[in-house]
């Protein structure tokens, strides 16, 4: 037995930003090395995402108790793991997808082996000595870990916030920034001045899931135009020193013949004409990112988005749910340029970064992000520097699961690591 052999593997429930039980998983090794680590959830669920396994039970959690997912990882998965060398994290990660045995680990719950597959690797990291980025770094085969853009939610809608507008979340990117403080510090003014903006119309400042601020607007223009006018209120100028990221989360929006249905506005657009509202927003706003313009199975319109929109960042989430396969076949198609990397949706580290790989290999844009049922748990920052994401979605500048990514950021950043600025 050496210091780095697994002696226990251990899971509880614990619960996120939403107050719903998630799983929260330890591995403990034979030379006193340990690591910790929680599973997030998301709202907006691509179809072809890790499965999140509950218990069901309405007289519990509303149904959302995690014991069985617990329960996996303190029985099979921790017999299967314990005597094995930690530091190999890609056979681990495997050893539990074939215990499992289903496609989106269903059995055991994806939610059950990614806090497992995160412990491991903050294990690694506390076992070699490595910071975690740097351990990251080296399990993705990265040589330059750079500090991200941040993507910071200021307006919300769609499931983030009740349906209280149609567009799920409009964000600040600070494309003028030069480092990723002034980027921080950019992105909390514009949150700022959107509160103020909020107050002096009389409209609501209550926080959505992800801590953005969810006025309500009927449509789309008025959300943008309130953009534009926090970056100017900030004293940033628009399209130079601040401009807009949208999340449509159109899949959240698609009825059952593939229509989206944009309730708050009345309106009701086949695949051509949200491409054509895209354009247009994107004429009239300086928006640079659009996510999710079009649904997860939505694929012979995604060409078309592509060729339309292409000079800006299209990113692909629920279509492509992180996983390796659907972003090859999204970069064959031309389906957007862009992945959103969530390691929810694949289930285990070594399987993000695979789907990281994917991308690159495409030559598409990365940015990872967090989920709208998060905790406290900070490692996708250290994720985004450690593999080079290039941007990172956390959500609003306001409540501590959000901010605990933000500072632990700000901590990466005295390494003096380049920052990757904002490309397309």
């Amino acid at each position: 037995m050496s210091a780095t052999t697994i002696q226990a593997v251990f899971a509880r429930q614990v619960f996120d930003s939403r107050g719903r039980p998630t799983v929260e998983a330890e591995v403990a090794l034979a030379g006193g090395a340990s690591g910790r680590a929680s599973a997030p959830s998301g709202a907006s669920r691509g179809a072809a995402e890790a499965f999140e396994l509950r218990d069901g039970d309405p007289d519990r959690f509303e149904g959302r108790g995690v014991s069985r997912a617990v329960a996996g990882v303190n029985g099979e998965i921790a017999a299967l793991l314990t005597g094995r060398e930690a530091l190999d994290q890609r056979s681990l990660d495997q050893a539990m997808r074939d215990l499992d045995g289903t496609p989106q680990l269903s059995r055991l719950g994806g939610n059950a082996v990614l806090a497992v597959s995160i412990a491991l690797a903050r294990t690694g990291a506390a076992a070699t000595g490595q910071p975690l980025f740097r351990r990251l770094a080296d399990l993705a085969g990265v040589s330059e870990p750079t500090m991200p853009m941040p993507m910071v939610n200021i307006l919300s809608g769609g499931l983030h916030a009740g349906r209280g507008m149609d567009v799920q979340d409009f964000l600040v990117i600070p494309i003028g920034a030069s480092s990723y403080g002034e980027a921080l510090e950019w992105s909390l003014g514009v949150r700022a001045a959107a509160a103020t903006l909020c107050q002096e119309a009389g409209l609501t400042t209550l926080l959505a899931d992800e801590g953005g601020l969810s006025p309500g607007f009927a449509d789309g223009v008025e959300a943008l135009t309130m953009m534009v006018s926090a970056f100017e209120r900030a004293g940033l100028r628009p399209g130079e020193d601040a401009a807009i990221g949208l999340d449509i989360a159109a899949s959240s929006l698609a009825d059952a013949d593939g229509r989206y249905v944009f309730q708050r506005a009345g309106r009701v657009l086949d695949s051509a004409a949200m491409i054509e509202l895209l354009a247009d927003w994107t004429a009239r706003f300086p928006i640079v990112s659009v996510e999710d313009g079009l649904g997860e199975e939505d694929w012979a319109a995604w060409p078309a988005l592509t060729r339309r929109l292409g000079r800006i960042q299209l990113v692909g989430d629920d279509l492509f749910a992180t996983q390796a396969e659907r972003i090859a076949r999204g970069v064959r198609e031309s389906a957007g340029n862009a992945a959103l990397i969530k390691i929810n949706q694949n289930g285990t580290l070594s399987g993000t970064l695979d789907a990281l790989a994917a991308a690159r290999a495409g030559g598409f844009a990365t940015v990872i992000s967090a989920r709208s049922g998060e905790t406290e748990d900070p490692f996708i920052a250290d994720l985004a520097v450690g593999v080079a994401g290039g941007q990172i979605k956390i959500g609003s500048v306001r409540t501590s699961e959000r901010m605990a990514k933000y500072n632990q950021l700000l901590r990466l950043k005295e390494e003096e690591l380049p920052f990757a600025g904002f490309r397309r």
